[in-house]
């Protein structure tokens, strides 16, 4: 989180905030890393201007900042963040008095691409999950493989509450799943029947077969023994993406959003589903109504015999 070309001050108020996001308001080590990626970018700004004090940055210094940004060729998306975490910074600033203004505009002043979130057709997620079984995974990791994208469709889960899932989180029996999601905040998720068959078919068989399995927490784990990182479950997703004749953009996330849209088409109520994929706002699901309503545009389209007319 340091920066060496600003000493002193600056510095302080760095890591006086670090401490401020950690201790007071509750966030992951993760999240407060991801901040000042964000952060880092403004300090390395004022760096090549040559201000080392954190107040006297006004407007015209932000406008610039803002410049800057878009010059490197920064995606808007990106560039809203990196000013939404700006905007928290000097937020607290002021409020320890390290500065008496709040230079940052309190809204956007870009506006975020509108992009609907990709999903598979429940085809495609068949295809998926089919791969393993297909020759698609080394014969010890088949049942994992299976296990690994049943589960986190069947959950809606990101990639890191996937990683996170210990053994005694998934209670097969129940179908019932554990989830420590964003902010440590624990929620209760469901899995239906092929899920827990698939999970069942893992813990029973390649699960048992890895070196020392019994001194290990870890729902899955790599052919070694350790816990299967982040990465290693974004590689099996896209490895099994190709195999299913799908691309290369399929992500955890990906599943995640076919798990949404897929509720809704199918009827679910918008409160439900927020609280199966664990948005703190309904805002944030209501991006998949948006979805549903294309798709059913182009169903209309497709399907109706005088639409074409």
């Amino acid at each position: 989180m340091s920066n060496r070309l600003l000493e002193g001050e600056i510095e302080s108020y760095l890591s006086d905030y670090s401490e401020y996001l950690l201790r007071y308001r509750g966030l992951s080590d993760a999240t407060v890393t991801t901040y000042f990626q964000d952060l880092n970018t403004f300090v390395a700004f004022l760096t090549m201007m040559k201000i080392s004090k954190f107040d006297v940055v006004d407007r015209k210094i932000v406008r610039s900042f803002l410049a800057f940004l878009v010059d490197r060729d920064y995606k808007r998306s990106s560039i809203s963040r990196k000013l939404s975490v700006l905007r928290g910074f000097y937020r607290w600033l002021v409020s320890e008095q390290f500065s008496l203004t709040d230079p940052v505009p309190r809204r956007s002043v870009m506006k975020k691409e509108n992009k609907l979130p990709r999903f598979l057709s429940n085809e495609e997620v068949s295809r998926l999950i089919a791969s393993p079984k297909l020759g698609g995974s080394d014969e010890l990791l088949v049942n994992r493989d299976v296990a690994l994208l049943e589960l986190i469709y069947a959950a809606g889960l990101r990639v890191s509450e996937v990683n996170s899932i210990n053994i005694g989180d998934i209670d097969l029996e129940r179908k019932t799943l554990r989830i420590i999601g964003k902010g440590d905040k624990e929620r209760i998720s469901l899995i239906g029947k092929s899920a827990a068959m698939a999970l069942g078919n893992y813990i029973n068989n390649d699960r048992t077969k890895v070196k020392n399995v019994n001194q290990i927490n870890a729902m899955f784990l790599s052919i070694r023994g350790t816990r299967l990182s982040v990465r290693s479950i974004q590689a099996v997703v896209k490895k099994h993406s190709r195999l299913a004749g799908l691309g290369n953009e399929v992500h955890p996330h990906t599943l995640r959003h076919s798990f949404a849209t897929h509720l809704i088409n199918g009827g679910a109520d918008l409160r439900v589903v927020q609280d199966l994929l664990g948005h703190s706002s309904p805002a944030t699901t209501q991006i998949y109504t948006h979805v549903t309503g294309v798709e059913s545009r182009k169903s209309y389209m497709e399907s109706h015999p005088l639409a074409q007319e």
